[in-house]
């Protein structure tokens, strides 16, 4: 496991968008392909590459997987969450920040309008 996040910069989009669902609740592989739907109808995650992708955000220790809650019952109790780690958050900062300077070089070079010129 990478000890500085930067070292996983840039994020991939598809991982991004994960970090961001996680960072609002745990979530299982179904929940988090609708809640990255919902917030960005551009960015689809079919099944098969977020199985993919949760396989190496877990690997690399961006997020864990854990067994559902108690009270889960039936379909529930079969599915498998994740969550994002205190790494996972520490990269998913670092990504916004390196955003964030992405940002504000495209609107110095006058790429993008200024924040006040709207």
């Amino acid at each position: 496991m990478s000890l500085d996040p930067r070292e996983l910069l840039p994020l991939p989009p598809h991982d991004s968008h994960v970090l961001l669902a996680l960072l609002e609740a745990p979530r299982h592989a179904y929940g988090l392909a609708r809640a990255v739907d919902e917030d960005n109808g551009d960015v689809r995650l079919e099944i098969g590459s977020l199985y993919r992708i949760l396989a190496r955000l877990t690997a690399q220790g961006v997020i864990e997987d854990f067994d559902p809650p108690p009270d889960a019952g039936g379909h529930e109790a079969r599915r498998r969450y994740y969550r994002i780690t205190p790494f996972g958050r520490d990269v998913a900062t670092a990504e916004a920040d390196r955003l964030t300077t992405m940002l504000r070089l495209a609107r110095r070079r006058h790429l993008l309008p200024s924040k006040g010129s709207r």
